[in-house]
C-alpha cells in the first residue's frame, strides 16, 4: 500500500490528503461520512484546494493519516475516523488535522474536531469549522495547539442542505 501512495506524477503535491477509518466505531463513519463529504468537497474547491484521491485504512489510528499525508506528499492530513462509543453516543466522528504530516508527530501537532454528528457537531459546523482551520494552518504553516480556533460561525455553511453531491471521481 505505502508503494501505491508514493506512486504519483512528478511534482505532484496534494494541499489534502484525506483518510478515512473507521477507528473504533464504525457506525459513526456510516452515518457521517457522506453528508460530510458532500459539503467539505465543494468547499475546498471553492478555496481552491486540491485533495488527493481519499484513502480508507481500515481499524486505522489517528497517527496513520502522518504516514499516509506523507507518502502523499500533502501540505495537510485530514483524518475522518469513528470515535469510541460513549454511553450515549456511539455514532461520533472525529476529524485530526496534521499541517505537514509525516511519522513520529505528536498528539499536541494536531487539531481535533469531536462529535461530528447530527445531535453533537452537525457536519455543516464541523466542515465550516474544519475549513477554517486547513486556511489557518496553511496560512501559518503549523497545525495543533499553536493554531487557534477563533473563527465566527459560517451561517451558510451551517445550514445542513447546502450542496449537491459533488464527491470527486
Amino acid at each position: 500500500s505505502a508503494a501505491l501512495l508514493a506512486y504519483r506524477a512528478p511534482g505532484q503535491v496534494y494541499d489534502i490528503a484525506p483518510v478515512i477509518s473507521e477507528g473504533l466505531s464504525a457506525i459513526a463513519i456510516e452515518r457521517n461520512l457522506r453528508p460530510f463529504l458532500e459539503l467539505l468537497y465543494p468547499e475546498l474547491r471553492r478555496a481552491g484546494l486540491s485533495a488527493a484521491p481519499a484513502c480508507l485504512v481500515r481499524q486505522g489510528r489517528v497517527a496513520v493519516a502522518d504516514k499516509v499525508g506523507s507518502l502523499l506528499g500533502a501540505r495537510i492530513a485530514v483524518i475522518l475516523i469513528g470515535e469510541r462509543p460513549g454511553l450515549s453516543s456511539p455514532d461520533s466522528m472525529g476529524i485530526y488535522l496534521t499541517f505537514n504530516p509525516h511519522p513520529g508527530i505528536t498528539d499536541e501537532r494536531r487539531n481535533c474536531i469531536s462529535n461530528v454528528r447530527p445531535e453533537g457537531m452537525p457536519c455543516g459546523a464541523a466542515v465550516s469549522k474544519l475549513m477554517y482551520l486547513i486556511r489557518g494552518s496553511l496560512r501559518l504553516g503549523l497545525s495543533g495547539v499553536a493554531l487557534k480556533d477563533e473563527q465566527e460561525p459560517d451561517d451558510a455553511l451551517l445550514e445542513e442542505g447546502r450542496g449537491g453531491m459533488e464527491l470527486p471521481s
